[in-house]
């Protein structure tokens, strides 16, 4: 019999030990991805008199780079199946720094939108998709902990970046912090030495040898043509929509993410209009950063109980619904008490949200698919990212009002979350159903194999019946 047993245990992903170093190194990375683009904004008015370019063009720089960085993630997806983890994050943290400290010298807004914008957005890119595909490797059973502490990045560095950002423009100007800034993301170098690689089972090791023998024996034409099919369902795998649970996944996420942005844009321009001193509208965002650090690990906590892990998709339904309520409730607010307790709550729903949407579709496609589907899902979310935002300026812009915004994004986001509701359990159901016929199949298949089985060998039977009785026959009618 093969060592199964043997086999199970060096797949099984280790759920600590050097993975918690890992998690530091994924939290340090995935701070950089998310808080950077929105830091950045610190700088624009300075950058905006200083070249002289209108706030719609300085605003594209945080667009650019958000957009690249969820559009590489098919390529950061294959570079870390060919190459792994670790020398990705390095790559992506040299590419942050070069970008940040050659933006410095900038003379053109162009300039920026290539430095900063494409350049920086393609190395936070390697960041965020290799930080991901690393955890899913090194956790299983403690997995929503651990995207829970990482995912924390995010507010954490927010929280830090901008009042150090802040620091920065009032003692060294834009450009010298600018030239601060690259120095300090490559940090992201020694979080991707963290990363060290998980050892592959032996098994992996004979079939790649197999597949080596058996590329040997074909020519060279059948070569390239299987290594070019191969490159290519590597860098974008279209056969991921045949998947009824991620097609539903994806519809969800679209929603969420188109209305997801614009809120923290025009958060303090709301509360001003609402005669908030600019000082303590700013802070709203402060509030709702802190709240969202400690939300995060607390769902990962909470998604990783015994009672939610099996559900956490109706958990991950939940926390949509959740936030965008609160984005719907935000216009009817007239003071600043409760424009804080606002805060409150977008912390809470935008942390369980953040916390949950890469640990769901590692649920829906396994450790061994995630670094192909989060790459397919990254690209796709860069259209909605990039369109929510001016679709809420443009309300803003023919209504006068900021109100309008706030409905449109909580109404998709609520739509969203009822949706992935709804379609969760017709997919759960239609799942259980499909394995049922599954085993009524095999089960009958079970029971025509004898039968067949004893139709083949009943004339045989019956022959050898008929020969036993002529003999017997034969002998009586012989005389002693």
């Amino acid at each position: 019999m093969s060592p199964a047993p043997a086999d199970q245990s060096a797949r099984k992903p280790l759920d600590g030990g050097w993975g918690w170093m890992v998690v530091i190194g994924a939290h340090i990375s995935i701070g950089f991805a998310y808080a950077t683009p929105k830091a950045l904004s610190i700088f624009f008015k300075e950058i905006q008199e200083d070249l002289g370019a209108s706030f719609s063009e300085i605003a594209l720089i945080s667009s650019i780079m958000l957009a690249a960085m969820y559009a590489g993630g098919p390529v950061s997806s294959a570079m870390v199946n060919r190459f792994g983890s670790r020398p990705v994050v390095i790559v992506g943290g040299l590419m942050c720094g070069v970008s940040m400290v050659t933006a410095s010298l900038g003379t053109s807004i162009i300039y920026l939108y290539f430095c900063i914008g494409v350049i920086g957005g393609c190395g936070l890119s390697l960041n965020l998709n290799a930080s991901l595909i690393i955890i899913s490797k090194y956790f299983l059973t403690k997995r929503p902990l651990a995207n829970g502490l990482a995912m924390a990045g995010s507010p954490v560095f927010l929280c830090i970046l901008a009042p150090f950002n802040q620091y920065l423009l009032d003692n060294f100007g834009w450009r010298g912090s600018l030239l601060i800034l690259g120095a300090l993301m490559l940090h992201c170098c020694a979080a991707g030495a963290l990363m060290r690689p998980v050892t592959p089972p032996h098994t992996l090791s004979s079939c790649a040898l197999e597949k080596t023998v058996e590329e040997q024996r074909n020519n060279g034409k059948t070569r390239l043509k299987r290594s070019c099919m191969k490159s290519a369902k590597t860098f974008l795998d279209l056969s991921f929509f045949k998947d009824r649970g991620f097609v539903i996944y994806l519809i969800g996420n679209i929603m969420f993410i188109f209305g997801a942005y614009a809120p923290i844009v025009f958060l303090t321009a709301f509360a001003i209009s609402k005669g908030v001193e600019e000082y303590s509208a700013a802070y709203l965002l402060s509030i709702m950063g802190f709240v969202d650090m400690f939300v995060r690990p607390g769902t990962g906590l909470i998604a990783n109980s015994k009672w939610i892990r099996p559900r956490i998709q109706y958990f991950f339904s939940f926390a949509m619904v959740f936030n965008g309520t609160c984005h719907l409730l935000c216009p009817l607010i007239e003071n600043y008490a409760f424009l804080v307790v606002y805060a409150v709550f977008f912390g809470i729903g935008f942390g369980m949200v953040f916390a949950l949407i890469f640990e769901c579709l590692m649920d829906l496609m396994g450790s061994q698919r995630f670094p192909r589907a989060v790459g397919l899902v990254t690209i796709i979310e860069c259209f909605p990212m990039l369109l929510g935002p001016p679709a809420a300026g443009l309300l803003v812009d023919i209504y006068g009002d900021y109100r309008y915004l706030f409905f449109m994004c909580g109404s998709v986001i609520l739509t969203g979350g009822i949706f992935l509701f709804v379609m969760n359990i017709y997919n759960y159901h239609m799942l259980e159903k499909e394995k049922q016929n599954q085993v009524r199949a095999s089960e009958v298949e079970m029971k025509q194999t004898p039968e067949a089985a004893m139709g083949h060998t009943e004339p045989e039977a019956q022959e050898k019946n008929g020969v036993l009785r002529d003999t017997r026959s034969e002998r009586a009618e012989t005389p002693n």
